[in-house]
């Protein structure tokens, strides 16, 4: 495995750790379909959380948040409609972004709540 892959699994682990230590229930974690992929599905109360986890170690170009393309946006809302749909669910639905910026001298989450909207 890739040394960026490993990094990026370390974010998730990451992730979901800061999720339940804010008291979230971790539904699924990479959740695929089609050619989507869900970082990591949550649940606190009666809302659904889409979760894209973004792990750097530089953030100097630009702000990691960014780098979520609205292809990618339409990956998403796609492959939450069928998880949604295939558990036959009834909860609001959000769409977060967790950036983890890691390097020897900084580390630093941010979790960016409702970072877009899928209509």
């Amino acid at each position: 495995m890739g040394k960026h892959n490993e990094f990026g699994k370390e974010g998730e682990k990451l992730a979901a750790d800061f999720l339940l230590e804010k008291g979230y229930e971790i539904l699924d974690k990479n959740y695929r379909y089609l050619k989507a992929e869900i970082d990591i599905i949550a649940q606190k109360e009666d809302v659904l959380v889409i979760v894209e986890v973004r792990a750097r170690s530089n953030d100097q170009i630009i702000p990691i948040a960014e780098t979520i393309t609205a292809k990618k946006i339409k990956l998403l809302v796609i492959a939450a409609d069928y998880y949604i749909t295939d558990n036959d669910l009834d909860v609001d639905v959000r769409f977060d972004v967790i950036t983890i910026l890691k390097n020897p001298k900084i580390f630093k989450i941010e979790h960016l709540e409702s970072a877009f909207y899928h209509f």
